[in-house]
């Protein structure tokens, strides 16, 4: 296996362009294919050996520059896609290679993946019922043996075809490196085995071990959840120091809590002693808590209502704990992690280059003169980006840079490469030319019509019956159905809606259809407007005009009351349409936009550790919470049952919390929901104590510390690298400058 003539010396400058690079992505240079020497080594000529991999078949030149149009366009897709360039280079491994990446096959991967995730909530113990309360729960359906494990083995099969594509086109050696396609075929085997086993026990197995392994399918088909975990493994010694902190800082806390609220021979004040300070782990658990301020001022009651002195030790715990710690906790993760997603970041755009600059290596290997001169053809260039599959806009761009060069008929290597800088840009959408009347006239209207006033007066309309639907609600509140006043608000919300379609007609005029559907704002515009027109138009069918004594009962499609509620609702969701014209607003929308586009990573990675922990959960808490015995359960209702049972305020059964638990998966993912908001967590804590073990406390804490410490501080870290970069943005030029440009360019596009 040669190493290709990008990576040596040979080729001036090339190593020095693209940095000191790791093992695997200077393993990205090599050729794995049986036509070996496609490209100069060592300084040797291009040229294309005979053997085509097939014993007795001739390679034609016309065959060789097809296979060389053909490297050419997955090496550029390759960089495109950031993906690595370490894979087979003959003509049957592209084909399959672009087979294998194709949006039809990738979707279908991912289909097979969700499947086999989501039948968590089929398989026993089946989230499969209305409630999961257990004092209504009905029986839920359970599949019949076999149904799930049938769907399960497709997956499966589709999984290991997946990784025999994989290690084909990447080949043995690299494969055995590669320590997530390793890890693969070990979950892969390992299912396979556990599913034997469930099938030979007729679906009758407690405990189905595969579960717990399915997220991993779902990490190592994501490049970007890999960088991500790649980037916390690199976070989690900064973030350790500050945990070893907030241990010690909890722990003489709690002994310090003791030694103040030891029990006295006085037992009226041995409250505090009683309820939150009995022993270590007490004391521990309801200081943890109080971190989070869950249980406050809970905690402190009893100590306080003593001695007004006592609230200081709580203050201090808080403030060193909660406002110090906590947040310094923060500080550390938006840094450190901020750091290493720049160097995932810088790690893409170098396998980008790399990819760029192996596809001219490969191009300049058309005849002599072109190798010598490093030079690749203008036509040769383009026959390559007509089969290039990329977002339109970006192939469009890199062409008009290509066609710049078609008097000279060739590009040296560093024109090739800048002409894929677009690639590292975002574009700003351009709106369409207006449209040309020849009226003196219509000019005159067309102008008025595009004035931004148009838009102001269209927001303090929008504004105005925004305010008109409050008044009603406020006036009619006490009201009963056939008490208000339908007649005023149908006749105010009529004149709304025919201004806005008057101001849509207005628009298109002015903009043309192209010009007015090329904003997003119109197009939300456009379709409410419809909407509450065709409901207008509904009400006049079928109530006839409005008059001041409509019978809101009376029924049609729907009543008036709901056909009125629903008018509202949309109106007031039309309101939303001011927000592209507040800067700030604007902003802050903006921002909460990117968020959703680029934290599929993190979203991700959240789902697996839900999935993770709701399987922990289950085997280790399913059935574990009983109903309290009732001496007459028949004929007594839930209400009378619950009044007939004595609980202490502020406990799992006093609150209510019965649908919280671990008996299915869906309930369980709630359960963990509750606990990442932290709010009243406590409960869960003492409940599962209470009725299963003490060292349940360990599970709930370790998913605490995962879910919201961990993540949602990664999640807040993400949030100020957002809003910075358009904060700064955004005071650097005006949104109508940004309008005027054509590309923008940040770190989180390329991330991205």
């Amino acid at each position: 296996m040669e190493t290709h003539g990008l990576l040596t010396g040979s080729v001036d400058g090339a190593s020095e362009e693209y940095g000191s690079l790791s093992s695997n992505e200077r393993g990205g240079a090599r050729r794995k294919s049986s036509g070996r020497g496609l490209l100069a080594v060592a300084g040797q000529p291009c040229g294309v050996e005979m053997d085509s991999g097939v014993e007795g078949e001739v390679v034609s030149l016309s065959d060789a520059e097809e296979l060389y149009i053909q490297q050419a366009v997955v090496l550029i897709e390759d960089a495109v896609q950031y993906r690595s360039i370490n894979h087979r280079m003959d003509a049957r491994s592209l084909s399959l290679y672009r087979w294998y990446y194709s949006r039809l096959c990738q979707w279908g991967l991912g289909l097979a993946i969700a499947v086999d995730l989501l039948l968590a909530f089929v398989e026993r113990p089946s989230s499969m019922s209305v409630s999961s309360d257990p004092r209504i729960r009905l029986p839920p359906w359970e599949p019949p043996c076999g149904f799930t494990q049938s769907i399960e083995i497709v997956c499966l099969v589709v999984f290991a075809l997946d990784l025999a594509v994989k290690g084909y086109l990447i080949g043995w050696e690299e494969f055995r490196k590669s320590k997530w396609l390793i890890g693969y075929t070990v979950v892969i085997t390992f299912s396979v085995m556990d599913w034997v086993l469930s099938v030979s026990m007729a679906c009758d197995e407690r405990f189905r071990v595969r579960r717990l392994v399915r997220p991993f399918f779902l990490l190592q088909n994501s490049s970007l959840m890999k960088k991500t975990l790649k980037c916390i493994k690199r976070t989690l010694p900064e973030i350790g120091s500050v945990f070893l902190m907030l241990a010690l800082h909890l722990f003489l806390f709690t002994l310090i809590g003791m030694l103040l609220f030891a029990k006295t021979d006085d037992p009226k004040k041995n409250g505090q002693w009683k309820k939150y300070f009995r022993d270590l782990p007490t004391a521990l658990t309801s200081l943890l808590v109080l971190l989070t301020t869950a249980n406050n001022p809970d905690v402190m009651i009893p100590a306080y209502s003593l001695k007004r002195a006592n609230a200081i030790f709580f203050m201090i715990f808080s403030m060193i704990g909660t406002y110090c710690l906590m947040n310094l906790m923060t500080a550390i993760i938006y840094n450190q992690f901020r750091g290493c997603l720049l160097m995932s970041v810088q790690t893409s755009i170098i396998r980008r280059r790399l990819g760029i600059r192996a596809a001219f290596q490969v191009l300049s290997c058309q005849g002599a003169r072109q190798a010598a001169e490093e030079c690749v053809a203008v036509d040769l260039v383009m026959k390559v980006m007509s089969r290039v599959q990329m977002k339109s806009y970006y192939k469009e761009a890199i062409t008009k840079e290509v066609q710049k060069y078609a008097d000279g008929g060739y590009m040296d290597r560093e024109e090739f490469r800048k002409m894929f800088d677009d690639l590292n840009e975002d574009r700003i959408k351009e709106h369409p030319p207006l449209p040309q009347y020849n009226s003196p006239v219509l000019q005159r209207i067309q102008v008025v019509f595009t004035h931004y006033f148009l838009m102001i007066l269209g927001n303090i309309m929008a504004l105005a019956n925004v305010i008109c639907i409050c008044t009603f609600l406020v006036l009619n509140s006490e009201k009963s159905t056939t008490e208000r006043d339908y007649y005023i608000i149908e006749i105010v919300n009529l004149c709304f809606i025919l201004y806005y379609l008057f101001e849509m007609c207005v628009k298109i005029f002015a903009f043309g259809w192209k010009g007015y559907l090329s904003y997003r704002s119109n197009i939300f515009d456009c379709f409410l407007n419809i909407l509450l027109l065709i409901l207008q138009i509904t009400i006049l069918f079928t109530y006839r005009l409005p008059y001041s004594h409509w019978d809101p009962s009376s029924e049609g499609v729907l009543s008036l009351w709901d056909l009125l509620r629903l008018i509202n609702m949309l109106i007031v969701f039309r309101f939303l349409r001011i927000i592209p014209d507040i800067k700030l607003l604007a902003l802050v929308a903006s921002t909460m936009l990117d968020l959703v586009k680029n934290l599929r990573a993190f979203a991700g990675i959240l789902i697996v550790a839900y999935y993770v922990f709701a399987v922990l959960g289950i085997w280790l808490f399913e059935g574990v919470i009983k109903l309290p015995e009732m001496s007459v359960i028949s004929n007594t209702s839930m209400e009378n049952m619950a009044s007939n049972l004595t609980m202490q305020c502020g406990t799992y059964e006093e609150l209510g919390y019965w649908p919280n638990n671990f008996d299915d998966f869906a309930a369980a993912i709630i359960l963990l929901y509750d606990i990442m908001v932290v709010n009243n967590w406590q409960a869960f804590l003492t409940v599962y104590n209470r009725y299963g073990t003490p060292w349940s406390k360990v599970y709930f804490v370790t998913w605490w510390l995962t879910s919201s410490v961990m993540w949602v501080n990664l999640f807040v870290a993400v949030i100020l690298e957002n809003f910075t970069y358009k904060w700064d943005r955004s005071h650097s030029c005006t949104v109508t400058d940004v309008e005027k440009i054509r590309f923008e360019t940040s770190v989180q596009f390329m991330f991205r």
